[in-house]
């Protein structure tokens, strides 16, 4: 499914194949920060994920976590079109929406994991999605280049 929205998302904001190169080479840093983050969360007890720590199974979900780089498409877009601010706002509504997210999914389906009571545990996932927002992004950017320098970005003062 995530392979279908990276396509959609491609085509709707006119992904060249430098800024998509950079969206899945910044969704793979991502995918491994992740894990790493998982792992980091699991053993301070912020919450419990129900997966196998094998090999195999870690490659596979970092694998699956690649075509989310249609996330990074929509970053840079907001990047292109808002500069510095717009990436701020959409980090604060991840910061924010994130967390609210797992915390329904935890509920809804407990036997994929748990969060422990309190308002750490909600915390470090809302950092955690910051995190890997700014790797994933900074990644992208360094692959695609700034979108303020797209030929398409929006330019505050037009030549005389």
């Amino acid at each position: 499914m995530y392979l279908i929205i990276l396509a959609v998302v491609a085509v709707l904001t006119r992904a060249t194949l430098r800024r998509l190169a950079g969206a899945l080479a910044g969704a793979a840093v991502m995918g491994g920060a992740g894990l790493a983050i998982v792992a980091i969360g699991e053993s301070a007890q912020w919450w419990h994920f129900v997966m196998a720590w094998e090999p195999y199974f870690l490659t596979i979900m970092w694998i699956g976590m690649i075509p989310c780089g249609f996330i990074f498409l929509i970053t840079w877009r907001i990047a292109r079109r808002f500069g510095g601010r717009g990436l701020a706002v959409a980090l604060c509504v991840v910061a924010v929406v994130g967390p609210l997210r797992d915390s329904w999914y935890m509920a809804t389906f407990p036997e994929w994991g748990s969060y422990p009571p309190g308002f750490a545990p909600m915390l470090a996932t809302s950092g955690a999605y910051v995190l890997l927002g700014i790797i994933g992004h900074g990644v992208m950017r360094l692959v695609a280049g700034p979108a303020a320098a797209d030929r398409l970005a929006r330019r505050r003062w037009r030549p005389a």
